[in-house]
């Protein structure tokens, strides 16, 4: 089963923003969602899926070089949705988009996370 949602995907041109919502899929896994790491990744066709930033508590959200500057993680008020706002998009940044939960704040790899989203698509046009 699919714990986590994102949603907010879609066509951008180049230099635009999106932001990306990324809620618990169910009331029991919203414990789970508030209390542990959340992170963004990103994967094109035929390449690795990559780290693109995470959040938790009693930290600084942290960045992958590629989108530091551009990009910001964040949690609601109510802590029950982690957002991702990207603005000055590039061409490059198309991929789909997971938001995936960690249990404990160690490597930024997406294997270290056991919960994900089903991803969605973002396509940035030149």
């Amino acid at each position: 089963q699919v714990q986590l949602l994102e949603s907010g995907g879609g066509l951008v041109q180049d230099g635009g923003s999106l932001r990306l919502p990324c809620a618990p899929s169910d009331n029991t896994f919203s414990h789970v969602f508030r209390r542990n790491v959340i992170g963004w990744h990103r994967q094109v066709p035929g390449r690795e899926r990559d780290w693109v930033a995470r959040i938790s508590k009693d930290v600084e959200p942290e960045y992958a070089p590629s989108v530091k500057d551009r990009f910001t993680i964040s949690r609601d008020n109510s802590e029950n949705t982690v957002s991702l706002q990207m603005n000055s998009l590039k061409p490059e940044d198309t991929a789909v988009y997971y938001c995936a939960a960690s249990l404990r704040y160690g490597s930024t790899a997406p294997d270290q996370y056991a919960y994900w989203g089903q991803g969605t698509q973002i396509t940035v046009s030149s």
